[in-house]
């Protein structure tokens, strides 16, 4: 069997592979990813980043966010989000935002993967899930860079958040939280 064929054996769809990862089966890793490429069964992603494509009834579908971030980081740490979670905290914002946020322990700047961009954004620790505490805390880090009027979301995200849970929101001020952000979340627990 060539080393080609076993190379495309390795392959399973959906899933997102580094150039590093498949030096192991091929003999000229190079040549089999530019044939793959050529093919169709792999997709190049970013620098030395690939993705082997989802065949569904309506095409090929990308593999998801999720795996592409986690193959990219190399760290399955991360918390990504979407400014247009904010909508649904009731705050008023309503916007709709196209470039994830990930907050992650490694990288640090905005990279394009897969044809969308993302902004990667270093933090020293990061949150196991996105709980509305956390999303509060972020949208309070954010308001500057919102579509929406500052003064207007403010003073309501304040008053959201004294309708949460305060010893959640005062964890995820101080785990996840800037200094700015800890600071109007006190005293709005200390208000209400």
């Amino acid at each position: 069997m060539s080393a080609l064929n076993e190379l495309k054996k390795r392959l399973r769809p959906g899933q997102v592979y580094r150039r590093k990862d498949l030096e192991k089966w091929s003999t000229a890793v190079d040549r089999h990813l530019r044939q793959l490429v050529e093919e169709g069964r792999l997709e190049k992603v970013s620098g030395g980043l690939y993705m082997a494509p989802r065949s569904t009834r309506f095409g090929k579908a990308p593999a998801a966010a999720e795996k592409l971030v986690e193959t990219f980081l190399r760290d399955d740490r991360f918390l990504m989000v979407s400014p247009s979670a904010y909508n649904n905290l009731g705050v008023g914002t309503t916007q709709l935002y196209n470039e994830p946020v990930v907050y992650n322990l490694k990288r640090h700047g905005r990279f394009q993967l897969g044809g969308r961009f993302y902004d990667f954004r270093k933090k020293p620790s990061v949150p196991a899930k996105l709980t509305q505490e956390v999303l509060l805390i972020d949208l309070l880090q954010n308001l500057d860079r919102l579509a929406e009027d500052k003064a207007e979301v403010l003073p309501r995200a304040l008053k959201r958040a004294r309708d949460m849970n305060p010893a959640h929101l005062a964890k995820a001020a101080r785990d996840f939280g800037s200094v700015r952000a800890g600071r109007l979340v006190s005293q709005a627990l200390e208000a209400a």
